[in-house]
């Protein structure tokens, strides 16, 4: 471990101060409504474009991979996480409640509000309202994780059917992300600030805290070091990664944490699995001086790494139906980022950035 690893300095410290670790961030030696009018053309999408949440702005954008943007959707104030149904609805985390888009017609069926009290409507990393969002396997329910500035986050429960909210479940600080096992029987929010993942059973919604810190939690609320977003392995296992260094591998049912070694050595946010069990990791930058720049780790299921470098900072990451094209969105929820998504060759590394959406932070293909 170098010795970066074992403080922040005091010229990095400004830097931190408007950062998303917070104001103290060190390193440590642990181991371990109604519908809008819609603005874009009413033929439906075609298989393979990509729809991105445009955190810059309030609307979601239709992409062409090959061709660039082909319109928009208004659908709430700063748009974070997005889940597609097989009925061709997608599902928005907004500032404002969880917008219901019909893909195929291009417009906002509903923008349906959240229980929980979330303060003004704000922008930026730290704004109230949805982050993470899922579907459950049969698409009846939909989870969103909601921030509520400066307390615990809510887990929120929707009737895919009706459009509302039936239930509210406690969860962990700043739910940047939200999975559901693959038999459906549970939802995982990941607690940025808690520096954990809370499980709730979906017959019952009884939360359980499970901690996620191969760092430790020194730093509190000002730590780096804290999960992001997650994937749900093949076996139920939860993988987390953490600075390029280490990949925290999660058992849901006990709780016990793995750490298996990165190597990108950047600060690291979004997360995909390929249909192959590739997973793919999103490397947003250097936070001390001696991290390396933005990268997308392309990791195979043995644990071998590539990287491929970025230009500028990214958030998010989705993959092609056949998983040979990763999409890298380049909005970034930090301050920093840029209109647009890198396309990734999987095969041959090759990397071309293309002009897309305000600040885009979620992504799927449609």
């Amino acid at each position: 471990m170098s010795g970066r690893r074992l403080a922040v300095g005091l010229g990095a410290l400004a830097v931190l101060l408007a950062a998303c670790g917070g104001p103290t961030a060190q390193r440590t030696t642990e181991q371990v409504t109604q519908p809008t009018v819609r603005t874009a053309p009413t033929a439906p999408a075609q298989p393979g474009t990509l729809l991105l949440t445009d955190f810059g702005g309030d609307t979601v954008t239709f992409v062409d991979p090959a061709a660039g943007p082909t319109g928009s959707v208004r659908v709430g104030t700063a748009p974070w996480g997005v889940a597609l149904g097989a009925d061709g609805r997608a599902w928005v985390a907004t500032a404002e409640g969880v917008a219901v888009v019909d893909t195929r017609e291009r417009r906002l069926l509903a923008l349906v509000p959240y229980r929980t009290a979330t303060g003004p409507v704000t922008t930026g990393e730290y704004r109230g309202g949805g982050m993470g969002i899922a579907l459950s396997p049969d698409g009846r329910r939909v989870f969103v994780g909601v921030n509520v500035p400066g307390r615990p986050g809510v887990l929120e429960v929707l009737d895919a059917a009706e459009q509302r909210v039936t239930d509210g479940v406690p969860v962990g600080r700043r739910p940047f992300d939200v999975l559901v096992s693959p038999d459906g029987r549970e939802v995982y929010a990941v607690g940025h600030d808690s520096f954990d993942v809370t499980a709730v059973p979906v017959d019952g919604l009884r939360p359980r805290r499970l901690e996620v810190a191969p760092y430790g939690t020194a730093g509190g609320l000002g730590s780096w070091l804290k999960p992001h977003y997650a994937e749900v392995r093949y076996d139920g296992r939860l993988l987390l990664p953490f600075e390029g260094e280490r990949l925290a591998v999660l058992d849901p049912a006990t709780g016990a944490v793995t750490v298996e070694r990165m190597t990108a050595d950047t600060h690291q946010h979004g997360t995909a699995l390929t249909p192959d069990g590739t997973l793919l990791v999103v490397g947003t930058g250097p936070i001390g001086a001696e991290d390396h720049g933005p990268s997308l780790t392309v990791r195979s299921p043995g644990g071998a790494e590539r990287l491929v470098p970025l230009e500028g900072p990214h958030e998010d990451v989705t993959v092609s139906r056949d998983g040979r094209t990763a999409y890298v969105t380049g909005g970034f929820s930090r301050p920093g980022g840029w209109d647009g998504i890198t396309v990734v060759d999987l095969a041959t590394g090759r990397a071309e950035r293309l002009a897309a959406g305000r600040l885009p932070l979620g992504a799927v293909v449609l």
